[in-house]
């Protein structure tokens, strides 16, 4: 059996296609030799457990590795007081240490040994102090250097055991020339150990500083780059002579994921073994181009996806977090990144946001489809009067497989101003654009999507780009500012149709004028028509 895209579990060489991590792996090893503590904290199914896995195999002739997962060796029980947690700990390290690949010393064997004795006369008795102790002892009588790595450390969350634990890693880190201790230690998980912290309940003060602050930052960039992509699309092509470009599918899928490691393997997959083979895409070579990718992407937001749960339930976890990406997406202000704020730090942590020049934006356009999906189809909105007249209406938009956009600004100029038309100045500012969205969603929903344009989001412009059949339109939804700034905008958007290589654009201007003209008009530039509806 051939190698395939992988979304669950590790990702393995011979058995998948895979990016090249063997850079990230010499970087990390930087780390290690000098003897750093660290956390690898990253987003949900981004590589880390790969990663780990792999940076095992790679350290280890030089290094000793004791390679952990909490969530596969340490059950909540074993949380429930600090003997229990030492004894669990005790035997999971006991059972690494005997299974090593190469052969320890007599030394080290004796040390073993000695912490194998206690847990079987001294049981009751074993806790941080004594175990750390003879961990100590192991450390000193190795012929090379330790490595503890633990993976999956978000299930010792709210244990203060957890922390009493790292506690003892700080004070040996901090003793290290002087009392035997690992070279490294590893931890990996979604939250950081300040935000485990703070997950316990606040009147435990005394809890509230973080036992971790020996470690070093580790900022290494674990996301894919387009380069990356198109090295295992290489490896893809080579098994399969698809005859694809390469380096454009490679840079397609970044624009898309920005990267995202389980976003870019989930496109590969959904490509390779749902959209080959379909009726439209008989052959592999047909799959893998941009109308491929486009039905990859359909298929991709219509699915249920544990990563695409687990964003939705952060976001009723936390309600200032589901306030912020509401803002974000709809508000069309630009919000400051800091990362003192709790909030943003979380919404980072999680891979919401990413900071761009100093401005918070939704990490990636999948990401940014799935929040609008989840706010416009809430049952608030689908029982707004706009949502149900996109639902009345939506027959009559396609024709031959076409999306008829000009019908489609047609029919929203004239339900918004028969249902939006006496409203504020401050009300349209800020549910102009939810309102086309909720008009166009239902419109184009099954055979289509739609995003919106982070470079040109602001308040008082956004551009959404409508892929439908194949095409692609961009609708630029702006506040009328006077016909000089109307003008402008004009000209901006008919250089934008020019990067998307389009003749026709669209326009939707919310104007507050009295004696505006609602209405649809045709406006030529050059070689460019724009379509512009005023309400």
């Amino acid at each position: 059996m051939g190698r395939r895209f992988n979304v669950t579990g590790d990702c393995k060489e011979d058995l998948h296609y895979m990016v090249d991590i063997r850079p990230r792996l010499a970087q990390i090893k930087g780390y290690v030799d000098r003897g750093e503590y660290f956390a690898i904290n990253r987003a949900r199914q981004y590589g880390k457990t790969t990663t780990l896995r792999a940076l095992k195999e790679y350290l280890k002739e030089e290094y000793y590795v004791i390679s952990m997962d909490f969530q596969m060796q340490m059950s909540s029980a074993k949380f429930r007081n600090e003997n229990t947690f030492c004894v669990a700990f005790a035997k999971a390290f006991i059972r690494i240490m005997e299974n090593l690949d190469s052969g320890i010393t007599d030394g080290m064997k004796m040390a073993v040994e000695r912490l194998r004795t206690a847990l079987s006369e001294y049981r009751q008795e074993l806790e941080l102090v004594e175990l750390f102790q003879y961990l100590s002892d192991i450390c000193g009588e190795a012929d090379k250097p330790l490595i503890l790595m633990i993976d999956e450390i978000d299930s010792a969350a709210n244990n203060q055991v957890f922390l009493d634990f790292l506690s003892q890693l700080r004070g040996y880190y901090i003793d290290r020339y002087t009392s035997p201790a690992f070279q490294s230690v590893i931890l990996a998980g979604v939250y950081d150990i300040k935000n485990l912290k703070s997950r316990f309940r606040p009147e435990e003060a005394h809890q509230r500083n973080s036992p971790w602050n020996i470690a070093m930052d580790f900022k290494m960039d674990m996301s894919f780059s387009a380069e990356d992509i198109a090295g295992m699309l290489d490896g893809y092509e080579r098994d399969h002579k698809t005859g694809m470009d390469i380096r454009g599918m490679a840079e397609l899928i970044y624009e898309y994921t920005s990267g995202y490691p389980f976003l870019v393997s989930k496109f590969c997959k959904i490509i390779d073994e749902e959209i080959a083979g379909n009726p439209r895409f008989l052959e592999k070579g047909e799959a893998w181009t941009y109308g491929g990718f486009l039905e990859a992407e359909k298929v991709l937001l219509g699915e249920r996806n544990t990563l695409f749960e687990s964003m939705v339930n952060k976001l009723y976890d936390f309600p200032d977090l589901r306030d912020m990406v509401y803002s974000i997406l709809f508000m069309g202000r630009e919000s400051s990144y800091n990362s003192l704020n709790e909030t943003v730090g979380t919404a980072e942590m999680f891979g919401f946001i990413k900071n761009e020049g100093g401005v918070m934006v939704i990490a990636n356009r999948i990401f940014e489809m799935v929040f609008y999906n989840l706010f416009l189809t809430s049952a608030k909105n689908q029982n707004t009067d706009i949502y149900k007249a996109a639902i009345q209406d939506k027959n009559q938009f396609v024709c031959g497989g076409h999306l008829n956009m000009d019908l489609l600004l047609e029919k929203f100029v004239e339900h918004f101003d028969d249902l939006y038309g006496d409203r504020s100045e401050r009300f349209k500012e800020e549910d102009g654009r939810r309102y086309f969205l909720l008009y166009l969603r239902p419109i184009i929903n099954g055979a289509g999507n739609y995003y919106v344009e982070s470079r040109t989001r602001n308040m008082e412009r956004t551009d959404v780009i409508v892929d439908y059949g194949g095409e692609q339109m961009v609708v630029e939804l702006k506040i009328w500012r006077g016909n000089a700034y109307n003008e402008r905008g004009e000209e901006q958007l008919a250089g934008y149709l020019e990067h998307y290589h389009l003749k026709k654009g669209y326009m939707v201007s919310f104007n507050f004028n009295k004696k505006k003209r609602v209405g649809v008009n045709r406006i030529v530039l050059g070689d460019k028509v724009l379509v512009e509806a005023v309400v």
